[in-house]
């Protein structure tokens, strides 16, 4: 007998997953197609096929697309619906691969397994949730399916009213695991979007998850904006000799260390609203440039740092990146000679726009170079951070300069926070939330919170209303702009009002991924709708 509840999320979570969509793998490039047959085969948009629809993502896997699907109401105001169909691998599930995708067979494989050997805290949670009826496996069942089959569902209320008032925009998209490629996409055609099928997009509802290990207070909620991440890097450069002459010498791994330790945690690269307070800094990457053993000080180490943020944009960021580096940087230089007796050569601390304007300065021939192993590395299909050490390191040679010196730059594509503005449509919004989740806790007897900041990396950074004004600078101090990343031409972000409203569950991206039921099939497809109903009525 099923466990899955008979409603229209439940069904559509279900067909979701079913499709494996692992990012980038020709599975990821084929859900689109699959979705769309899906679409135009229920009776949802049956009688109007040319209402779904795709949009080509250019970035990576060829065939990857983002789907629309259209439902018309009355007038052109128009809410958006969206989130990423993608998902990370399934080679964690082990001998239980082949159910990963497969709710309700891969439920009976956990407990089976659980009941047997369930060693560590979470194991045994997750053995209480499952042999009971509230939480459902699946990879991609929680982080997002679950999501886009509450916004299906709720379209699916919305459709049953015949005198209803605006338009719903499903907008499913790729890569969100990576690097937003589809969101990127879907972003720069927004208005264009808008001209050609006459909608006037006032609002986008995000529908990712949230999770938690406690009873759900704390993932049953709105949230209001999302945090932005950026990766701050440094290419610290030494002062290479033998190890019997090391007094001569700078090592760049002791160098890098007090920068390590300079940063880890600091309290000025951490943000605060309220109660609710970003990460912590913390270092994600470090490796020197040696090939293998020998007694030479290394030259050379790589770094990067995962910062999240509230407010601030990434000229703020890196400048305080700045002043930490030169006060590690002082710091280690001041120890070291007092150890030696003698004055130590200070460390300068320079940024990678910088960097690479001193490149050009000697001439065409150096900013060829340059842009050759930006264009080489990423043609290698390296991973951001990597393709950024190259060329901060190629930039470094051509400069012509010696170390010792830390070089400061930005090593991935960058995630800007977004809140909601001051203007009418995003004041419509943040209304239309709080209403809505007073309105639909009250209906289904539960508690709904209202939260500032959405706590993990999303979409939501590309499709709302982030800082168009932060991106030459980021693409100034960031190596692969233009080769590895491609930004288009002209507005490249949604500028639209968006809130996030999804699912909330435990575990995923591991094997015991699970969605809370209740909500997740019951609750959220109505809080969707309310939301969007009450933007949509509301009066100017």
């Amino acid at each position: 007998m099923s466990t899955v509840p008979a409603a229209p999320a439940a069904r559509w979570s279900i067909a979701l997953t079913e499709i494996p969509s692992v990012t980038g793998t020709p599975a990821e490039a084929g859900f689109a197609a699959r979705l769309v047959e899906l679409l135009r085969a229920d009776p949802l948009f049956a009688g109007s096929p040319d209402d779904v629809w795709t949009i080509p993502v250019p970035d990576g896997l060829p065939g990857r697309a983002c789907v629309c699907a259209l439902l018309r109401g009355r007038g052109a105001r128009t809410v958006v619906l969206t989130g990423h169909f993608d998902t990370v691998g399934i080679e964690d599930y082990g001998d239980l691969a082949p159910l990963a995708c497969r709710p309700e067979a891969l439920k009976a494989a956990l407990v089976e397994r659980l009941r047997g050997r369930a060693e560590t805290v979470g194991e045994r949670l997750a053995l209480a949730d499952l042999e009971g009826p509230d939480f459902l496996p699946g990879r991609g069942l929680l982080d997002m399916k679950g999501g886009l089959a509450a916004g299906l569902a709720a379209m699916e209320a919305a459709a049953a009213d015949p005198e209803r008032v605006g338009n719903l925009l499903f907008l499913a998209v790729p890569d969100e695991e990576v690097n937003s490629a589809g969101a990127r996409a879907a972003a720069a055609r927004l208005a264009g979007l808008g001209r050609e099928r006459g909608l006037e997009i006032v609002a986008a509802v995000n529908l990712d998850a949230l999770v938690e290990e406690g009873d759900g207070s704390e993932g049953r909620a709105v949230a209001l904006g999302t945090i932005g991440k950026l990766l701050p890097s440094a290419l610290v450069v030494g002062r290479a000799a033998h190890a019997s002459d090391s007094f001569r010498g700078l090592g760049a791994c002791a160098l890098a260390g007090a920068l390590a330790a300079e940063l880890e945690w600091a309290a000025e690269l951490q943000e605060r609203t309220g109660e609710e307070a970003a990460a912590g800094v913390t270092l994600l990457g470090m490796k020197d440039g040696k090939q293998g053993y020998n007694v030479t000080m290394p030259e050379r180490v790589w770094m990067f740092w995962n910062v999240m943020t509230q407010r601030r944009g990434p000229a703020e960021v890196l400048g305080i990146v700045e002043t930490l580096a030169a006060r590690a940087a002082r710091g280690f230089v001041e120890r070291l000679g007092q150890r030696l007796g003698a004055p130590v050569p200070e460390v300068p601390v320079l940024t990678f726009e910088a960097l690479r304007r001193e490149v050009e300065a000697r001439g065409p021939d150096a900013a060829e170079a340059l842009a050759g192993m930006a264009r080489e590395a990423a043609g290698r299909g390296l991973d951001l951070p990597e393709q950024s050490r190259l060329i901060t390191e190629r930039a470094w040679e051509l400069s012509g300069r010696t170390g010792p010196a830390i070089f400061l730059g930005f090593a991935s594509m960058p995630y800007l926070a977004t809140s909601l503005g001051e203007d009418p449509d995003a004041r419509r919004l943040e209304a239309a939330c709080g209403e809505a989740v007073r309105a639909v806790a009250e209906r289904h007897g539960t508690t709904i919170r209202l939260m500032r900041y959405f706590p993990g990396i999303s979409d939501m950074s590309f499709l709302g209303q982030a800082d168009e004004g932060a991106v030459p600078v980021i693409a100034a101090n960031t190596p692969p702009w233009g080769a590895g990343i491609t930004w288009p031409e002209g507005p490249a972000l949604g500028g639209v009002p968006i809130v996030n409203a999804g699912p909330w569950g435990r575990d995923y991206h591991t094997p015991l991924e699970r969605l809370c039921v209740p909500y997740g099939f019951e609750v959220l497809p109505d809080l969707v709708g309310e939301i969007a109903r009450r933007v949509l009525s509301a009066k100017d």
